[in-house]
């Protein structure tokens, strides 16, 4: 597990240093964490499971959850792509990375 799975250098400069807006969008985006990760292995539709790759591709660059970010731009082009699905290795990565976004998460917010 690495600090490194959100970049609190570009998320201060996102928030201006306001710390408490920093710990509502790290809580608020673990939580899409892990809607959104249901959605994209559980979801029948392509489309709805494309759409919240997209979803949280978004919300992790804008916190600067790159790896999460990277994990999710890969689900949805697999399923954007002509096979028109995600690999077993790109859904493992995005879970990875996504639970170790979380684990930074939860520590930071008990550091407060």
């Amino acid at each position: 597990m690495t600090e490194k799975a959100i970049d609190f250098a570009y998320l201060s400069s996102q928030t201006a240093g306001d710390h408490e807006l920093e710990r509502e969008l790290l809580a608020l985006f673990a939580q899409q964490c892990v809607a959104h990760l249901r959605t994209i292995h559980a979801a029948a539709d392509r489309q709805v499971r494309m759409d919240a790759a997209h979803t949280l591709k978004g919300a992790a660059r804008a916190i600067g959850a790159w790896q999460v970010a990277e994990a999710a731009d890969r689900i949805e082009e697999g399923l954007a792509g002509p096979e028109q699905k995600a690999s077993e290795t790109a859904l493992d990565a995005l879970a990875l990375a996504a639970a170790e976004a979380r684990a930074v998460i939860a520590r930071f917010d008990c550091a407060a």
